[in-house]
C-alpha cells in the first residue's frame, strides 16, 4: 500500500461561476437558464463515496494553504491576479471567455492553487508516496493573463512551478487526459526543454484552435510539447493505445523527477461536455501506467490535480478508480456504470489508430535528459 495524500477543502465548493446561458437571441437576450456545468457536485460527490465507502481512511489527509501572491506571479501577470481579486470583492465578473469569478471565488482560488502546491510539497519531501488534490475551481485552461473555460489560476503550471522554485528540481512531466486541451499548461512551458507537456484531448472540442498535433513547442522546447487530438467517439481501446504508444513512451524519454496528471473525467461517456465513450476501467488503466513509469522514471513522484468532468453521478467512480490505483488498495466498489464498457466500439478503431501511430512518430523529438 502506497502513502497516498489527499488534498481537498470545504470551500472549493462555495466558489460560484454563474448560472450557464442556455441560449440567447441576436440581440444577446438569454433564453434559457440554468445550473453552470461547474457545478459543486462534480466534485463533491467524489468525497462522498470516499466517506461513505471508508475509503478515505486509506488517504492521508493534507490541509491546503492559500498560495501567496508572489506564488502566483511565478505565472501569471500581476495585473491578471489583481484583476481576479477586484472583481471577486465586487461581487461576479468574467476574466475571460467561460471563466467568472464570483463572491470570494479570488480566496478560494488562492486556496485550490495552495492546494496543488502543498500535494507537491508533500511528495517531493517524501511525507507520502503519491498525491491526490481534489480542486475547484480547475486551472489547465487558465493562461498567463487571463482565465478560460471555468478556470482561474493555473494549478498544474504553479505546482510545476514550485517544485522547480523551492525543490529545484529539474525535468518535469505534465501529462493532461482532460477531454478539453489543456491549452494553459502548453503555453507556459512552449519554449522550456525542461517540462514536457503532454494534452490527450477531443479534438477542436475547448479551446477550439488550440491542442492540434502540430503545436510541438517552440525554440529549444521542440518536442516537448504533444498533443494527441483524438477524434469524438473514441473509447477505451484508443485511450489505452495512446497511453502505450504515445505517453508512456515520450515519458521514459524525457526521464522526469515529477510527473504531476491534470485528471479531467470528461472524456466518460456520460459526460455533457464532450462526445467520447471512457469508463472507470479507462481512467484506471491510465493512472496504472502512470504509477508504473513514475515508480521506474522518477521514485514514484506523482501528483494528480483533478481538473474537468460534469457528470455528477459518474466522476465519483472515475475518480475513485483513480484513486485506487494511486493507494494500491481495492475498494471493493463495483461501478454502476460499468456498463459503458460493452458498447460498441471500445475497441481501437483503425480510424484512430492512424492518428495515434502519428503521434507516435513525435516521440522522437522529445528532448533527452542532458
Amino acid at each position: 500500500m502506497r502513502r497516498t495524500g489527499f488534498v481537498t477543502h470545504e470551500r472549493f465548493f462555495w466558489h460560484d461561476p454563474g448560472p450557464s446561458a442556455g441560449g440567447r437571441r441576436p440581440d444577446g437576450t438569454v433564453l434559457q437558464v440554468g445550473e453552470p456545468a461547474d457545478h459543486p457536485d462534480t466534485k463533491r460527490r467524489l468525497i462522498g463515496l470516499l466517506e461513505a465507502t471508508g475509503y478515505v481512511d486509506h488517504l492521508v489527509r493534507l490541509a491546503p494553504r492559500y498560495a501567496e501572491l508572489d506564488e502566483l506571479t511565478r505565472f501569471h501577470d500581476p495585473a491578471y491576479v489583481a484583476q481576479v481579486e477586484a472583481l471577486s470583492a465586487e461581487g461576479f465578473g468574467a476574466v475571460g471567455r467561460s471563466a467568472y469569478v464570483g463572491a470570494g471565488t479570488f480566496d478560494i482560488a488562492r486556496l485550490a492553487a495552495g492546494g496543488a502546491l502543498v500535494a507537491t510539497e508533500a511528495v517531493l519531501r517524501g511525507d507520502v508516496d503519491d498525491a491526490y488534490a481534489l480542486l475547484r475551481p480547475a486551472g489547465h485552461h487558465a493562461e498567463r493573463d487571463r482565465g478560460l473555460g471555468f478556470c482561474i489560476f493555473s494549478n498544474a503550471v504553479l505546482a510545476a512551478m514550485h517544485a522547480r522554485t523551492v525543490f529545484g528540481v529539474e525535468r518535469i512531466a505534465i501529462v493532461d487526459w482532460d477531454v478539453h486541451h489543456g491549452n494553459g499548461t502548453q503555453w507556459a512551458f512552449y519554449d522550456d526543454p525542461t517540462v514536457l507537456t503532454v494534452s490527450v484531448h477531443q479534438d477542436g472540442r475547448f479551446p477550439t484552435d488550440t491542442g492540434g498535433l502540430a503545436e510541438r513547442g517552440d525554440g529549444d522546447g521542440f518536442g516537448a510539447n504533444i498533443n494527441v487530438p483524438l477524434m469524438p467517439g473514441c473509447g477505451h481501446g484508443a485511450y489505452v493505445a495512446v497511453f502505450e504508444r504515445v505517453v508512456v513512451p515520450a515519458l521514459e524519454r524525457f526521464a522526469p523527477e515529477l510527473i504531476i496528471v491534470a485528471s479531467g473525467y470528461d472524456a466518460g461517456g456520460f459526460d455533457a461536455m464532450a462526445h467520447m465513450m471512457c469508463h472507470s476501467g479507462t481512467f484506471a488503466a491510465m493512472a496504472a501506467m502512470m504509477v508504473d513509469v513514475a515508480d521506474r522514471c522518477c521514485q514514484g513522484r506523482l501528483v494528480v490535480l483533478h481538473e474537468g468532468g460534469y457528470s455528477p453521478f459518474h466522476v465519483p467512480f472515475c475518480g475513485l478508480a483513480v484513486i485506487e490505483q494511486l493507494t494500491g488498495v481495492a475498494s471493493g466498489v463495483v461501478d454502476p456504470f460499468a456498463t459503458l464498457a460493452a458498447l460498441p466500439y471500445q475497441h481501437l478503431q483503425p480510424h484512430q489508430e492512424a492518428l495515434i501511430d502519428r503521434a507516435a512518430e513525435l516521440v522522437d523529438d522529445v528532448p533527452l535528459p542532458s
